[in-house]
């Protein structure tokens, strides 16, 4: 599937099927489909198969890697809302700031020092304040990056009060890859996210919970999840013709 995606409209299929289950978990969950933000994962995929799904009405995409957001970000329309998802270093801040002028949001928040950049450079370039959310390593897996739960308020408050051009938006976890734990890191997240609005004085409906993938997004809509990550269920299993750096 993955090799032939771009082929008789297989990932704009997928997409649509997708969806449908979104509506159907946010309806079991006595939640309307319209407050879940479905963010289609494209790392690896060609332009040709993005193509392919924006032209099927979707228009929010997700990007790992900022070398391969930045070659793609020019190649699609201007009204795609990106969000970059996967581990940011210092030094890569600004490349994608400026190589993506239409970045909706950063994900992966996940110290004081990425969000000091993040502010200094946003300041730098002149652009709109950029939505962020924190990462929080939920599983307690050493591989994984995010705050711990007991770091969320903490840097909650410095993005809310000492980063003046971001936009503290919410949090986002990434569960264990076998999803034993699913259900636990997901709840561990809603946790958070009720500590941080207590901190902060914020309504939790003001807080997103960015959680769920392809295997698990479903369980994670009737947790409360306002924003799933779908890659492989869109766009086929994942292709790494070359090693790409963040």
């Amino acid at each position: 599937m993955a090799s032939s995606a771009a082929i008789d409209g297989v990932a704009a299929a997928a997409l649509r099927s997708v969806m449908q289950r979104v509506q159907l978990a946010a309806q079991k969950s006595g939640r309307v489909a319209h407050e879940i933000r479905v963010v289609a994962v494209s790392k690896t995929k060609p332009v040709s198969v993005l193509r392919q799904v924006y032209d099927a009405g979707h228009r929010c995409f997700g990007e790992n890697y900022v070398q391969e957001l930045v070659e793609k970000a020019p190649q699609l329309p201007e009204d795609i809302e990106w969000h970059f998802i996967g581990n940011l270093q210092s030094n890569k801040v600004k490349p994608l700031l400026t190589g993506v002028p239409n970045l909706a949001m950063v994900e992966s928040v996940d110290d004081e020092k990425i969000a000091n950049r993040l502010d200094t450079v946003v300041a730098s370039i002149g652009r709109k304040p950029l939505k962020v959310l924190l990462q929080v390593n939920t599983s307690g897996e050493e591989s994984k990056s995010g705050v711990e739960p007991s770091g969320c308020v903490e840097l909650a408050k410095h993005v809310s009060l000492g980063c003046p051009n971001l936009e503290f938006c919410g949090l986002m976890t990434i569960g264990m890859l076998d999803y034993t734990s699913t259900p636990e890191n997901f709840t561990t997240l809603a946790n958070c996210r009720t500590e941080v609005c207590k901190a902060l004085g914020i309504p939790e409906e003001q807080c997103e919970l960015s959680m769920g993938m392809s295997a698990d997004f479903e369980l994670a809509i009737e947790l409360g999840s306002t924003n799933v990550r779908i890659g492989s269920t869109i766009f086929g299993a994942r292709e790494y013709p070359k090693k790409l750096s963040n």
